[in-house]
């Protein structure tokens, strides 16, 4: 899913090639994202575009050959001269008079002949690793074969997602070996894009774009005329708009120094990126982002808002807090542990940065929900959108909201910048987390991190790749906390250390539990309401209207809309279950993104869309059936009700964390998908339902201990 939908879109033609440009946001700047080389199309700016876009207009564009544009196998439409034609017409379509131009490596020239010979249109110029005419040239490049040379014969780069490969690998730039083993260029080129550690992501995205043309097209493009070396020096000499150079001293593809040599040239500003490589703007967004803002800033000063000053010695105490929206759960909880903070710092203001369906749950409570909040992108509706039928693929849907993550935490940053917090509060709020530690100069606050869980695991069933790419992200969580232990002034495990898996974060990693205890303190579980309140079952049925000789059995799947699939499956099974169980009322609860409607009604089944008070029908009930997320397990251990829970396939979380936990409890039953037949369901439904548990007891102060842990930071 895309953090932000363009507001407008079109082609233009030039020479018979159609260009496809999109535009988002409005402002009274407009910042043109340039196309590069031919390998990736203009989604590799999809860091930049949601950010850029809140404060800016932002029109961006395919170059010929990927993305929406054509692919021609004609030289002449890479020309030199085509690319600032492209640039020009879509300037034009687009209404734009003159524009800021950021351009990546290759684009350098395009907009540095555009600024030169068309000053009115160019306010200003952001290059980024430009790959242009200059010297010094790339040690790396310098293994490069003749690009029409016999197609060398290299090992394969056998999908190098740690690690680049070596410089004689260069000599794979060769337009026969692009034909013959096209594929394994692009792991090669894209991983020396990447040279920094943990760019799986970044490699594998680049592929991805490279794998939506051919090795044909790059063989034409290659044959495009280029500028000579002092027509781009005047060129350069003839620049008279602001320039800014952002360039990686690890850059492989083009080498720091010519990002001095423009400088030089147009006097413009280089900021150096020191251990960044080609692609600062997707391995480092946040501060590509910022230094183009802040650029873009400084040419057209917009009225700046007012603010207000407060001094340290204030009574209130300002707080923000992050929930994630991936189960609601998460809320409920954390606004238990918010009603006790404010017991014990009576004067604490807090602000909820959220999203739906979060939102409900808080607005419930009576919280204020920020109004920035209206920017996050959807995190929800990204998993729904990553989903099969009850199948969701956790780790890789996680590693693919990356998009979603940043804009959030761009958002996020604003958010900080321009308010005075003396607290920040993420439950698992991992753009917060991982932001942060990647540029722990914009701490400016005392921040406390909440999970209930620790360590990306493969499943059982993953390939060798999905290991080895786990135990990476494990590695650079690791890396984070004792490069900058400074970051999180508080790490709260929402339960004990018995609940953390006693396993290992991959190949020469730390073990799990060990690792946990010795960086994390311990809350003990926090279900979010007191099971004291809902100990009168049969008051409580009463007052929510369940008859005393019904058996009641409640289907839940959490906030999202991700567990559509497993309440048909159980709806299916109520009548075989009818069968079994005299008496029998099933209670679908659809939540906040299922629409209650696509359930079929049928005798005996009570349809409910959102119910906020959820806990005390899960209290009430005689049986659950629910999917495996922890909280709604945990709620049901706590008030001792009989459930069985049907984790998500492919769930890490689901399926390796809360059945370790759930077994220590001695709760719940497992059901796996796959079985679930009517038959066996509606057997499970009569064998569980009224039955006596004896699970261990769960822990009543868990909101009281993270409310202490967090107000110790106050």
């Amino acid at each position: 899913m895309r953090a932000r939908e363009a507001d407008a879109e079109g082609f233009i033609e030039h020479d018979g090639v159609k260009i496809h440009y999109e535009v988002f946001g409005t402002g009274q700047t407009t910042i043109l994202l340039m196309p590069t080389w031919t390998i990736i199309h203009k989604r590799f700016w999809k860091g930049q575009i949601p950010y850029l876009a809140r404060h800016h207009r932002v029109v961006a564009y395919d170059g010929p050959g990927n993305g929406r544009s054509d692919r021609p196998l004609d030289p002449r439409a890479y020309d030199h001269g085509a690319h600032t034609a492209y640039a020009l017409k879509v300037l034009d379509a687009t209404g734009t008079g003159a524009a800021v131009l950021v351009g990546l490596s290759m684009a350098a020239t395009w907009a540095i002949d555009l600024a030169a010979h068309h000053p009115a249109r160019v306010s200003g110029v952001v290059l980024i690793g430009p790959t242009a005419p200059v010297p010094p040239a790339s040690i790396a490049r310098s293994h490069t074969a003749p690009m029409d040379a016999e197609p060398p014969t290299m090992p394969s780069s056998q999908v190098p997602v740690l690690a680049s490969d070596p410089d004689e690998h260069w000599a794979k730039y060769n337009r026969a070996y692009w034909r013959q083993h096209y594929d394994d260029f692009l792991w090669f080129f894209l991983g020396q894009c990447f040279p920094e550690p943990h760019s799986t992501k970044q490699i594998e995205d680049g592929v991805g774009w490279g794998r939506q043309t051919s090795a044909e097209v790059l063989v034409a493009a290659s044959h495009g005329t280029w500028p000579a070396t002092a027509a781009f020096t005047e060129w350069c000499r003839r620049v008279t708009c602001p320039v800014l150079l952002i360039h990686g001293d690890d850059d492989r593809v083009s080498p720091v120094g010519r990002s001095q040599t423009i400088a030089e040239l147009t006097g413009g500003r280089l900021v150096t990126l020191h251990g960044g490589g080609h692609i600062p703007l997707a391995r480092d967004p946040v501060q590509v982002n910022l230094l183009i803002q802040d650029f873009v800033e400084q040419l057209a000063p917009r009225t700046p808002a007012p603010r207000t000053w407060t001094r340290w010695n204030r009574r209130t105490k300002r707080v923000l807090y992050l929930c994630s929206p991936i189960g609601l759960g998460h809320a409920r909880r954390d606004a238990a542990i918010a009603a006790e903070l404010r017991r014990l710092h009576p004067d604490v203001a807090i602000d909820w940065l959220a999203q739906h369906p979060v939102t409900r749950v808080l607005e419930d409570a009576g919280e204020r929900v920020h109004p920035a909040s209206r920017w996050l992108a959807n995190e929800s509706a990204h998993i729904e959108s990553e989903a099969g039928e009850h199948d969701l693929h956790c780790f890789e849907a996680l590693r693919r909201m990356d998009e979603v993550l940043l804009a959030n935490f761009m958002v996020f940053h604003d958010v900080v910048h321009d308010g005075a917090y003396d607290l920040v509060v993420g439950d698992e709020a991992w753009e917060v987390d991982h932001f942060l530690h990647e540029n722990p100069e914009l701490k400016r606050f005392a921040y406390a991190w909440l999970t209930d869980f620790v360590g990306y695991l493969p499943m059982p069933d993953a390939d060798s790749r999905e290991a080895l790419v786990a135990a990476d992200y494990n590695a650079e969580m690791i890396e984070h906390i004792a490069r900058y232990p400074r970051i999180r002034d508080r790490a709260i495990f929402i339960g004990d250390p018995e609940d953390v898996v006693d396993g290992t974060f991959g190949p020469g990693l730390p073990g799990i539990r060990d690792w946990t205890r010795q960086h994390y303190a311990f809350a003990g579980y926090a279900t979010g309401f007191d099971p004291a309140t809902v100990a009168d079952r049969a008051a409580l049925r009463a007052e929510l209207g369940y008859r005393p000789d019904e058996q009641v059995c409640v289907v839940t799947v959490g906030g999202s809309g991700v567990g559509a699939a497993l309440l048909r499956r159980v709806v299916d099974a109520y009548g075989a279950a009818a069968r079994r169980v005299p008496g029998l009322r099933m209670i679908v609860i659809t939540g906040p993104r299922i629409d209650p409607a696509s359930i079929l009604p049928a005798p005996g089944l009570d349809i409910r869309p959102y119910v906020p008070d959820l806990h005390r029908h899960l209290a009430a009930c005689d049986l659950a059936v629910v999917q495996g997320g922890l909280t709604t397990c945990m709620e049901l251990t706590a008030t001792g009700r009989p459930f069985l829970y049907i984790p998500l396939q492919h769930h890490f979380e689901q399926n390796l964390h809360v059945p370790h936990r759930l077994a220590r409890y001695r709760a719940g039953r497992r059901l796996d998908y796959q079985d679930l037949t009517p038959e066996v369901l509606a057997d499970a439904i009569a064998a569980e339902i009224g039955r006596t548990t004896a699970y261990r007891p769960v822990a009543t102060d868990g909101p009281q201990r993270a409310a202490r842990l967090l107000a110790e930071l106050l």
